[in-house]
């Protein structure tokens, strides 16, 4: 016996509307996995410049902006002083990278088990840490302004207003 054409329906919804769910916590774990690239990408550039050129190197990636342009900015001539900067700029790339690493796990906590641990994860502590860079470099133009500097805060965006749309309900069903 059929269950009728009413029900039919509506499990033919149910499965529309749970892969429509299921793409929005995909979407967001892809937008936390390429926040994680852009983020891996600021690692392997700080080791690059500090092997390449050491503190000079590293501060080009860290000014730019209209408040510090590269041209204006004065390098420390004090041998100490410049390995002291090199290496705290390169374990701030590092720390960078480090962010990048957990983007990763987010996504994969959010694409593999819907997770909302992750997207708090996500939410929390990269927000944390995106906002801090946002708000304490870039808009005060101390780093330069461009879709890579940006790009992380908006990736972030993104993430965390698509993600809670597939993610399971935290209401209790009642059957």
């Amino acid at each position: 016996m059929s269950p009728g054409p009413v029900r039919e329906i509506e499990t033919t919804m149910d499965r529309t509307n749970q892969t429509a769910s299921d793409r929005a916590a995909k979407i967001g774990a892809m937008l936390f996995a390429l926040w994680g690239v852009l983020h891996l990408w600021v690692g392997y550039e700080g080791v690059h410049q500090y092997l390449d050129g050491g503190a000079p190197g590293l501060w080009k990636m860290l000014t730019g902006g209209r408040n510090a342009p590269h041209d204006a900015f004065q390098h420390d001539t004090v041998a100490m002083t410049a390995n002291v900067h090199a290496h705290l700029i390169l374990n701030f790339c590092l720390d960078v990278a480090g962010y990048g690493v957990l983007g990763f796990f987010v996504a994969w906590m959010i694409w593999k088990r819907a997770s909302w641990t992750g997207y708090l994860i996500g939410l929390v502590v990269i927000g944390i840490g995106d906002l801090a860079f946002l708000f304490v470099q870039v808009v005060p133009g101390i780093i330069e302004l461009n879709a890579g500097t940006i790009g992380g805060p908006v990736l972030w965006f993104l993430a965390v207003a698509i993600t809670p749309f597939g993610l399971p309900s935290l209401r209790r069903r009642q059957e």
